[in-house]
């Protein structure tokens, strides 16, 4: 809709501003202006803003799907639910029917898949579904292709059998022998793939489930869905706050893994690495990635240990501070400057680096070097 300045003003300013702006409100720019005070205006607030009520938050949402886009909605029910404290009616039948599904929303539903009636729960499963969806579409084949890729490149050998030769890369290792008399190529490096394992590598994701992280454990959620359905990985996600879950089992379906995670709570770091280092059989072939604020609620004197000691059985250890687009995260700075004594690097990484990050994980790739080209401080 296009709409002149003083009335753009005047939405923007609210109620008090009309007189100054001199702007006519439309029917339409009412209702647009009713919806955007019903949130943002503090003396509308005061009143009750949208009111405890899922018929009148129904007809809000309704509303600002009409004059907004969706990122601007998206935007605008993770304020309502935060300054309007509606997170009870999250698990309310028609609340769920009428929200519009995104990253966050799925955050505040699994921090309340435990007081979600039964009636309903089908309904939050939907919703989440709607979001998981998305970004298995999003994440999925990148993710496999780098990872398999990695895999691969790790598996090669330049002395393969006839039947394990790589042509495409034999072929192009070897153009500088190209003999125009004879119009061939001369094979002097063969590159193949010598005989594959069940897993080549072992991958742990451990997920600090404290409601800070709530979108941090989405996006690894899917992740590690997507990690799981790769026969050449071995794939575990551990989920902990002061106890440990181990989600193995729920990883075919990551809406079963998301429902299985408790968001909020304490932390015990310590405790998740224990479990974590107990299920480590290979750890010159496992990557472990721990996604954490690095806030330890137990022993972090026995938590910094415990890292030692997996650096030094040869375990590859990553510490992700945040797996999302939220910006910068909170974190123990103090724990993060230990790990980096240790070389193992401490970082918040978005969603879209995330494949790249397990490839040059699975390539052993110097970790600390790929940070400083692919994190921005």
């Amino acid at each position: 809709m296009n709409t002149p300045h003083p009335t753009r003003w005047r939405l923007i300013l609210g109620e008090p501003a009309a007189e100054s702006c001199g702007a006519n409100l439309s029917a339409e720019q009412i209702r647009m202006d009713n919806a955007l005070s019903a949130l943002y205006d503090p003396s509308e607030n005061r009143r009750g803003g949208l009111g405890a009520s899922a018929p009148k938050v129904s007809a809000w949402l309704g509303d600002i799907r009409e004059f907004f886009p969706q990122s601007v909605v998206q935007v605008m029910q993770k304020d309502a639910v935060n300054r309007l404290n509606l997170h009870s009616l999250l698990t309310e039948k028609e609340m769920l029917a009428n929200i519009t599904p995104d990253v966050h929303l799925v955050a505040t539903l699994m921090s309340l898949s435990r007081v979600i009636p039964e009636k309903n729960k089908e309904l939050a499963r939907q919703v989440v579904r709607k979001v998981v969806e998305a970004l298995l579409k999003k994440w999925s084949s990148p993710t496999q292709q780098a990872i398999q890729g990695a895999l691969n490149r790790a598996t090669r050998t330049r002395n393969p059998r006839f039947k394990e030769i790589d042509w495409h890369s034999t072929i192009c290792k070897n153009l500088k022998n190209y003999q125009p008399d004879y119009q061939t190529i001369i094979p002097e490096t063969r590159i193949g793939y010598g005989k594959k394992r069940k897993a080549v590598r072992d991958m742990i994701l451990c997920l600090d489930q404290s409601g800070s992280m709530g979108t941090s454990v989405i996006y690894s959620g899917i992740f590690g869905s997507v990690l799981a359905s790769l026969p050449s990985l071995n794939t575990r996600m551990v989920v902990f706050d002061t106890a440990v879950v181990d989600l193995m089992d729920e990883m075919d379906d990551p809406v079963d893994l998301l429902f299985g995670v408790q968001l909020g709570g304490g932390t015990d770091i310590n405790r998740a690495l224990n479990y974590c280092q107990t299920q480590i059989t290979r750890p010159n072939d496992t990557t472990l990635v721990l996604v954490t604020d690095l806030y330890e609620g137990g022993d972090e004197r026995a938590m910094r240990k415990r890292m030692v000691d997996l650096v030094n059985s040869g375990v590859q250890l990553i510490v992700l501070l945040a797996l999302n687009d939220d910006g910068a995260p909170f974190y123990d700075q103090r724990n993060a400057e230990f790990l980096a004594t240790l070389g193992v690097p401490a970082f918040a990484c978005t969603p879209d680096k995330f494949p790249d990050l397990m490839a040059a994980a699975l390539n052993k790739q110097d970790l600390s070097l790929w940070v400083s080209e692919n994190v921005k401080k």
